[in-house]
């Protein structure tokens, strides 16, 4: 397991198990560093090359994980009284790096999909969706020189 050098930020490596009919993917026990209850799991697609905007979750853990294509995922820490307040982190996740990003709540995040075809992203939430719980910023709010 990885850290982030952002705090509370998890990398997760996870086991791709090769069978002739078809793999076996891990995404997350309850057992797992990351696993803060369950809420919901939802699907989310990333086309490619193209960034999603930033968005923050006031309360809920996110373990985001991407078994189909490549996903770019950016996040920075705007948490006054955080040990990394003001980082950014940077990590692309999908076959070549089959891991799981565990996100705590308050964390800005925006992703891209690397693949040519739509990438799919898995979210196993500690908390089911709740529009009033999460904010969205435009892209060019945060910048910093990975982006891209």
């Amino acid at each position: 397991m990885g850290l982030l050098n952002i705090e509370g930020c998890l990398l997760s490596p996870l086991q791709i198990i090769p069978k002739l009919n078809g793999s076996v993917l891990h995404g997350l026990k309850s057992s797992d560093d990351g696993f803060n209850g369950f809420g919901e799991v939802y699907f989310s697609s990333a086309g490619p090359g193209i960034f999603s905007d930033w968005k923050r979750h006031k309360r809920m853990t996110l373990n985001l994980i991407v078994p189909i294509g490549e996903v770019n995922f950016l996040l920075f820490d705007q948490r006054k009284g955080s040990s990394t307040c003001g980082n950014f982190a940077e990590v692309a996740l999908g076959a070549n790096n089959y891991c799981r990003l565990t996100v705590p709540p308050n964390i800005w995040f925006a992703f891209k999909g690397l693949a040519e075809t739509e990438s799919l992203l898995a979210n196993v939430a500690d908390l089911e969706h709740d529009p009033l719980e999460v904010e969205r910023l435009p892209l060019s709010t945060f910048r910093f020189e990975g982006e891209g």
